[in-house]
Formats: structure tokens, sequence, C-alpha cells
């Protein structure tokens, strides 16, 4: 079946006829005269630990739970996730891994939205701040046996790794999973510069929501946010919700970075597309979302996650760091796409994961109109 879909390409203006055959681009032509909506590729996420009260972290998760989060997601335009569970025990990680395996063998859209799993710790930093709301108790030193087991409950789909390189085996670990494929990140941390380097030199890729995961006061320099942004070798992720990140740090960062090696990740908790209210979570315990997209824990400055979707993230980082709207999809598309397998890009070849969506100048998200995955529309 051959199917063509009409929309703006952002970095041009352009009319653009996109054609699609089983499931792939065929070809990209000039469209009609007046088109008014964008066209995209799908939002790539590579954080996500839950949405619309689904929650990956909770404990007994399902399959049935993972496809809906899925679903829900995809209406708001990401239509490729990794789901992220965070520190816990290493049987409540493997039984997490077991449904999110269970959630793609049962539905081939499923599978298709969530190539790999993020396992954001359980390697991180103890101490208070860096550790973030992971639980201290579960933090514990990379082991190669444990995470082989991970792989072997869910077919080697753990495809993210984030750890703290402070611990003395970071580096040999790192090595041992880049060899089987897996990237590795760096977060929720307060290393030393050469702790950094070394695991970089081992092949470390990525800074998870750098600037976020880290101690409040900081030496001036070195520091572990001055040494990732000088590091050619790594991408970092960063959490635009407007909460995370004040607007000079981000368009700071951003600049350090370059458009190359930036990522934009929601980081959304299950509180996130829920009405403003209070709300109690198994991890990090009660919670408040206010009106403007803050989660944090009530009466107190501390942030208890984000609540905002990637297409807001989008729409707000064009603001935050005075970039086109163009600049802003590449850093949800086609920059976490290369972690991917190639995701995110709009070219003949490629998966037909496209998006149409309304933004003009000022809008604080993306309208989604139409969300096509290999070239079907789904709702």
């Amino acid at each position: 079946m051959t199917t063509t879909v009409t929309g703006r390409d952002p970095a041009t203006g352009r009319s653009l006829a996109v054609t699609v055959e089983a499931g792939r681009i065929a070809a990209i032509a000039d469209g009609p005269a007046g088109e008014t909506a964008w066209l995209s590729p799908g939002l790539v996420d590579l954080q996500v630990n839950g949405f619309a009260g689904h929650d990956l972290n909770s404990g007994g998760l399902t399959a049935d739970t993972v496809a809906q989060l899925a679903a829900v997601l995809r209406t708001g335009g990401v239509t490729t996730f990794l789901p992220t569970l965070i520190t816990a025990p290493e049987a409540s990680i493997v039984a997490a891994l077991r449904a999110i395996a269970a959630a793609r063998a049962a539905d081939p859209l499923v599978a298709h939205a969530i190539p790999s799993v993020h396992v954001e710790g359980p390697h991180i930093a103890p101490e208070d701040g860096p550790r973030g709301a992971h639980p201290r108790d579960q933090v514990r030193p990379p082991n190669l046996a444990e995470f082989d087991r991970w792989q072997a409950a869910c077919g080697g789909l753990v495809g993210l790794v984030t750890l703290s390189p402070h611990h003395a085996g970071a580096p040999a670990y790192v090595r041992a999973l880049t060899a089987r494929g897996v990237h590795v990140a760096i977060g929720h941390t307060q290393a030393t510069d050469a702790e950094i380097r070394a695991v970089v030199e081992a092949g470390a890729v990525l800074s998870t929501h750098l600037g976020n995961g880290i101690a409040a006061v900081l030496p001036r320099h070195p520091n572990p946010i001055w040494t990732q942004l000088a590091e050619g070798r790594l991408t970092a992720s960063f959490i635009t919700d407007g909460h995370h990140l004040p607007a000079e740090v981000f368009k700071a960062m951003l600049r350090a970075k370059g458009l190359d090696r930036a990522v934009l990740v929601s980081d959304a908790a299950a509180p996130g597309g829920l009405p403003p209210g209070i709300y109690d979570q198994p991890i990090g315990g009660r919670v408040e979302l206010t009106a403007d997209g803050r989660l944090g824990v009530p009466g107190t400055p501390f942030l208890a996650g984000a609540a905002r979707p990637l297409a807001q993230d989008v729409a707000l980082a064009i603001g935050m760091a005075g970039i086109s709207l163009a600049d802003a999809l590449r850093l949800a598309t086609a920059n976490p796409g290369r972690f991917v397998g190639g995701r995110g890009v709009l070219a003949v070849g490629a998966p037909a994961d496209l998006i149409r969506f309304r933004w003009a100048p000022g809008d604080r998200d993306l309208a989604i109109e139409t969300v096509l995955v290999l070239g079907e529309e789904r709702p």
C-alpha cells in the first residue's frame, strides 16, 4: 500500500510530499502550495519513567501498562522511546525487564516503539544530591554478572545504562558493556575529572540530564559539569521543561556542546499529563504537580521528577536557547535517534514514523495533528 503525507519542512519552510511504501519512506518531493502544518520525523525520547499515571518503576509492572504508556506517548508525537528503570533491587529490575519484553512480544507496534531499555542506575552516587530520588539502600557498584542476568531476563533489550564513574570497577564495566553493543551514560554523579575521563576512554558516550542529578553546591572548577561539557566524545541530554534548568544555563550548555552533541529528554514520571494536584508515588513519596508543569516535593524547593511530554520540551527549548524550530526538533529526533539505530530522520529508506503538527513562534507546545508509525496513521 502506498500513501502520501504532506507538511512543511521545519528547516526550509518548503512544502513536502512524502510517499510511503511498506512502512518506509519511498520518496520526498515538493508538496502542495499553501500547506500550513509542519512535518517532522516522530520524536525519540531516551528517558521515560512513566506518564499519564502509567509507572514503570512502581513495582509489579505489567505488559499492559507498558503498552498503554506507548500508546499515550504516541498521541504526543513520540514514536520511539526507551522505558527507563531506575535504581531498585535486582529482582525488581529483572521483573520489569520481563514485563517490557512481554509487551514487545505481544504487539509489533510496541516492539517498534521500544527498540531497547534504559537502566538508570543502580550504579550511581549514594550521596544526597547526585543520587536524586533514587533509593539509597539499593545503590551498588557495577557488576557484570548482574548485567548479564538483566539481559537474560529480557532477551538482550538493555541498550543504555547510566552510571556514576566514581565506582572502582566502572571503566572495566563500561568496556564490557560497550563490547556488547550497549551505550553507557554518565549521570547521578560527583565523580572527579579523572574518573569521568577514564569511563569516556572506556567507551561512555552520553551524559544523562546534564546539570541535574548532581550536588547542589560544587567546586568552582573543576567539577563534573565542566568536565562533561568539555568532553567532545560525550553527547549530553537535557530536560528543558523550564524547571530542571534555567534558560540561560541550558543556552550556555548547548553552546558548549554544540547542536551535534545535544539531546532533549523528557525524563517524564507517572504524574506527567495528569491534572495538577498531590500524588503519592511508590518512589519519591508524596509529590505535587502544579499548573505550570512542575513536579516537586510539597512545601519545598526540591523537584521530584519531570512532568512535561517531549513535545512541550521541544517548544520550550526554542525560547530558552533562542534556537529554531528545526534545531529544537533535531535535538529530539535525529540526535537521540543515533542511539537507537538511526531513528528520527526524514530520508528515503527510513522508517515512516512521522508527525504533522502546528506551531508558531511563542507557542509552548507542538499541537500534534497526525502521527504515522511505519506509514500508518495511529490514534
